[in-house]
């Protein structure tokens, strides 16, 4: 007997679905089971079985007081099972973190910020004091568990007259740890897009890959520049890191007219852009993604396999025996919706992303009931 059945339900290509699960580990999924369980979950072939969703650049560290929220506030009640920090916590106060992290019920996991006390200020790179190689190493080797990769900030506001210097630190630490994977937000210059891009490698993250900026993938004439293309076939991952200020519709369009689709899609989720928009959720990214011409098997592998995958997490964002038992289970509903980019660029949507029961670790939340209680 197993602890949870999940039957009749449906994959987002529409095929029949149900998963097994026991012990917060999937054990078994086809299109038809046969199973005994403690507890069956019967969506009566209406709703899409996903892997857990993955925002793999949130800010939840809830000291902070520039970019901050809670972990369960951003994450199951959203229908996204796990968060990954983007470097809100530096080497001094990750641990602090780590141990609220831990009482979520989201699955949290962090980058460490370069930077020793994080995003405490706007400019946390301008003081190239506060990188502190060693105190990174330890960290790293404090909470493997929980520290999955490292985080720079690349824009004229964070690194004020230090240019591309911190990216240069960064990469070092990086290649003292073999195989942790980089993420790389991107602003206004200096630096230039392009010199940040040509320090990048493959496997690196480029976050806030659509913005609207002037220092951006696009040229005065809107055609993607050169060396963004350069990049892109180079292997660097593109990811969305929608934001407050970091994403644009032109610029996204463009993009997907010419064939440059990131690879993971992510909010930049926190409190005030949670609560007044423009990002609210990840639900509500995914249906600005629907308006740009992408389908649903086009965007799950964004949320599921490929952060997975990017950051290293090798039991989840597959449905697959032995993988955790992390999922999200959503309708698509018609409906219509206006929706607002970083700029006030605006467009409508008729169908609607929405998660009705996220899964942790074998336990089920429904959204919007009152599990937190």
């Amino acid at each position: 007997m197993v602890d949870l059945y999940i039957k009749n339900g449906k994959s987002v290509t529409g095929k029949s679905i149900e998963v097994a699960i026991e012990a917060g580990k999937i054990t078994a999924v086809a299109e038809k089971l046969s199973v005994t369980a403690k507890k069956v979950l019967d969506l009566k072939h209406q709703s899409v079985v996903s892997a857990g969703w993955i925002d793999d650049h949130v800010h939840c560290y809830e000291k902070m007081t520039l970019y901050y929220d809670s972990p369960d506030a951003i994450g199951i009640p959203k229908g996204v099972t796990t968060v990954i920090d983007a470097g809100t916590t530096g080497a001094e106060n990750i641990g602090d973190f780590y141990q609220l992290a831990k009482k979520a019920k989201t699955n949290v996991y962090a980058l460490v910020n370069i930077s020793k006390w994080g995003i405490v200020e706007q400019d946390e790179l301008a003081d190239l004091k506060k990188i502190k190689e060693e105190l990174i190493h330890e960290a790293l080797q404090e909470y493997p568990d929980f520290i999955v990769g490292i985080k720079a900030r690349m824009s004229k506001t964070v690194v004020g007259e230090n240019d591309i210097v911190p990216l240069e630190l960064a990469k070092n630490i990086q290649k003292k740890n073999e195989n942790l994977p980089l993420m790389v937000h991107i602003g206004s210059a200096p630096p230039t897009l392009d010199e940040t891009l040509a320090l990048m490698e493959k496997g690196d993250i480029v976050t806030h890959c659509f913005n609207g900026k002037e220092n951006g993938i696009l040229d005065s004439e809107g055609r993607i520049k050169p060396f963004v293309w350069d990049a892109y076939r180079r292997g660097i991952l593109f990811d969305i890191g929608h934001g407050t200020d970091s994403f644009n519709f032109h610029v996204a369009q463009v993009a997907k007219e010419a064939g440059l689709t990131p690879q993971t899609v992510s909010t930049d989720i926190y409190h005030r852009n949670r609560e007044t928009g423009p990002v609210y959720d990840l639900a509500t990214t995914l249906e600005k993604m629907r308006t740009l011409g992408y389908t649903l098997e086009e965007l799950m592998p964004m949320v599921t396999t490929n952060p997975a995958r990017a950051f290293h997490l090798a039991t989840k964002g597959e449905l697959k025996p032995d993988f955790d038992a992390d999922m999200t289970i959503f309708n698509v509903v018609a409906g219509e919706k206006g929706l607002t980019d970083s700029n006030g660029g605006t467009r409508k949507t008729n169908e609607l992303i929405q998660p009705i029961y996220t899964i942790v670790n074998g336990e089920v939340y429904p959204v919007g009931g009152n599990w937190n209680e």
